[in-house]
């Protein structure tokens, strides 16, 4: 089975991510940056790479077959950490994995509004513009894609039910991490989700509607 570099593996949807790509039987490359965070992730195809995304992290691209970036700033950092990592570390992500001769697909998760942050005149509009930049980095690669741009997380039970069609109002735009972790690890495994741009919100119809 491929191996899967994880960015942000110890994060609330990361966390999701690899145990299911575990339970697949794929190998993991779980990027972290205390190791003491990834203990909960124990299993005998896990492997976890300890490394900091404000500093040159290559090696862990090595025999990698696809890279999952799931890593992030967090709300409680200023807009400095939204630069260095949501944007600056995202991009030289993308960076080592066309430098990696076995990267064959690369997942991004993005947000919604990520397409036009002047449309969201809110306080995350530095997070915004940082995902709309590294998007558009993703899209002028030479890597196979997936850009995941999902609505409002929540950390409600999953309820396995998507669409990509933007609700009219602003409460319909939330989604569960639950239902995106499945909607990354989707993607890892279907190649016709290469090449593509997707919003998700929380809807009825199933994955391989949106993304096939």
């Amino acid at each position: 089975m491929s191996t899967i570099l994880v960015i942000g593996a110890t994060g609330q949807i990361g966390q999701k991510v690899c145990r299911t790509l575990l339970s697949q039987g794929y190998t993991v490359r779980a990027f972290v940056r205390d190791s003491q965070r990834a203990s909960e992730l124990s299993h005998a195809q896990l492997q976890v790479f300890q490394g900091n995304l404000e500093e040159d992290f290559s090696a862990a691209y090595e025999g990698v077959n696809k890279v999952v970036f799931v890593a992030g700033s967090g709300s409680g950092t200023g807009c400095d950490k939204t630069l260095l990592i949501d944007l600056w570390a995202a991009k030289r992500a993308i960076d080592y994995a066309e430098e990696e001769p076995t990267v064959s697909h690369f997942i991004m998760l993005s947000a919604f509004g990520a397409d036009d942050p002047d449309e969201h005149n809110t306080a995350i509009k530095p997070y915004l513009v940082a995902k709309h930049i590294v998007d558009e980095y993703l899209t002028l690669s030479s890597l196979p894609y997936t850009i995941l741009r999902p609505g409002k997380l929540t950390n409600e039970a999953p309820r396995h039910g998507f669409t990509a069609e933007r609700p009219l109002h602003n409460a319909g735009t939330s989604i569960t991490r639950a239902d995106v972790a499945e909607a990354i690890c989707y993607c890892v495994t279907h190649d016709t989700s290469k090449i593509k741009v997707v919003e998700l919100f929380q809807g009825q119809e199933p994955l391989e509607s949106l993304i096939n």
